[in-house]
């Protein structure tokens, strides 16, 4: 599932390495640029309900190996979009390949793991994302510095051999991945009866079970609120985090520039794992949460306004802040929601925050646009995080998951 998520977090953020390069060579706007990087998430909005109902009844291995075989074809056919048109086709067929993927890892991981480690295993899942931009940002300035070779530029090398990665990935997936504790080849009978009859246990506790339950509960939209919320400001940062860093240290963006943007991400890897134990350890959710948020709002503001070295360690803040937030977050709807409303219940969550990724650059290209000055982006992405974190201390956070309590949990 980790890898599967680097190499997933990698083809769609890949865009932001070949900005400057891939604008320059096929004279994309810079409104094109924001359109085509937001509207991978239109498809994938309004797909990933459907798509976690069909892994749901045909089997995570099938589905995630013919949806990750998709999408890596589909991001190396970005090397062959040298127009407009051929750039907002591919971002849009990529954004609908992809849409089955993350929900429903979100979906398998409540499948597999107890509630009480949940928010661990998904830190663990969600490392992806920092490692994805920690060994991505060298990997795709490197293939980037292959321009000329054999008489194509850089970014179609970066976009055809790093979509080559996720192809190879989906054969294996169809390989290894098991569906459902039953079925999982590296467990002995005895674990997989002691798992399975914990996971049935922690369903019988939850509220609601069918697909009409997972839509007419008022949290789940409070929550998809939240996560739409949370996505715009990361997007916001992880689109323009390249060319942010290669202004603040007066180059372009190359390998150099990617060495630096890779340093927020290694900072965030920490974050990642260390905050979501923290959540586990102590039972704590929202305040969590609302903190880690409201933190990585701060550290996006800080950088919009501070020189290099300060900037680049608030970028590091906001990076980790930003990723840490999210295992945290899915704790949320996973430990109200069961079976098909569960299925349900992620996929509606993750559309509102796809349609968060799809507004974030466009929202900071506007407000940069109508304040005139390149740190109004910045300054509006820390407000909409604040208003975030905000937005989590008001849940209801007695109805809403916590951690079974010792007493439950040490059979």
């Amino acid at each position: 599932m980790l890898a599967l998520y680097i190499l997933a977090f990698l083809d769609r953020s890949n865009i932001g390495f070949a900005k400057q390069a891939y604008q320059l060579d096929t004279g994309l706007s810079n409104e094109a640029f924001a359109l085509g990087a937001g509207i991978f998430f239109v498809a994938y909005a309004f797909l990933g309900t459907p798509a976690n109902l069909m892994m749901r009844k045909i089997g995570a291995r099938r589905w995630i190996g013919f949806t990750t075989l998709v999408w890596g074809a589909l991001s190396a056919a970005m090397a062959f979009a040298d127009t407009e048109w051929k750039f907002l086709v591919v971002r849009t067929l990529l954004g609908a390949a992809e849409a089955g993927f993350f929900p429903g890892m979100i979906y398998l991981t409540s499948q597999w793991f107890p509630s009480q480690v949940r928010a661990s295993i998904m830190g663990l899942f969600y490392m992806g994302a920092p490692l994805a931009l920690t060994l991505g940002s060298p990997l795709s300035g490197a293939l980037l510095e292959m321009h000329g070779f054999a008489g194509f530029p850089g970014w179609f090398w970066m976009f055809l051999i790093e979509g080559a990665l996720a192809v190879a990935a989906g054969v294996y997936t169809f390989a290894y991945l098991d569906d459902r504790p039953q079925e999982a080849r590296f467990l002995s009978a005895e674990e997989r009866a002691i798992l399975v009859a914990e996971l049935a246990r922690e369903d019988t506790r939850k509220t609601a079970s069918r697909l009409i339950d997972g839509l007419k509960d008022l949290r789940v939209w409070h929550l998809s609120i939240i996560y739409m919320i949370i996505q715009i400001a990361v997007y916001g940062l992880i689109f323009f985090l390249p060319t942010q860093v290669a202004a603040l240290i007066g180059t372009t963006v190359g390998f150099k520039a990617s060495l630096v943007a890779a340093i927020p991400w290694v900072v965030a890897l920490f974050g990642t794992y260390y905050i979501p134990r923290y959540s586990d350890k102590t039972g704590e959710r929202r305040l969590i949460a609302a903190a880690t948020l409201a933190a990585a709002g701060l550290g996006i503001g800080v950088s919009a306004i501070s020189g290099p070295t300060v900037a680049i360690a608030a970028l590091c803040v906001a990076a980790a802040g930003f990723i840490a937030v999210q295992p945290v977050f899915w704790t949320m709807p996973t430990g109200i929601l069961s079976g098909t409303a569960l299925a349900a219940g992620i996929g509606f969550v993750n559309m509102f925050g796809a349609f968060g990724g799809f507004f974030a650059p466009i929202i900071r290209v506007k407000a940069e646009a109508v304040f005139a000055n390149q740190s109004a982006g910045l300054l509006t992405l820390a407000a909409i995080a604040l208003v975030g974190a905000l937005a989590i201390l008001m849940l209801n956070h007695r109805k809403a998951s916590q951690p079974l309590a010792a007493s439950e949990t040490s059979h």
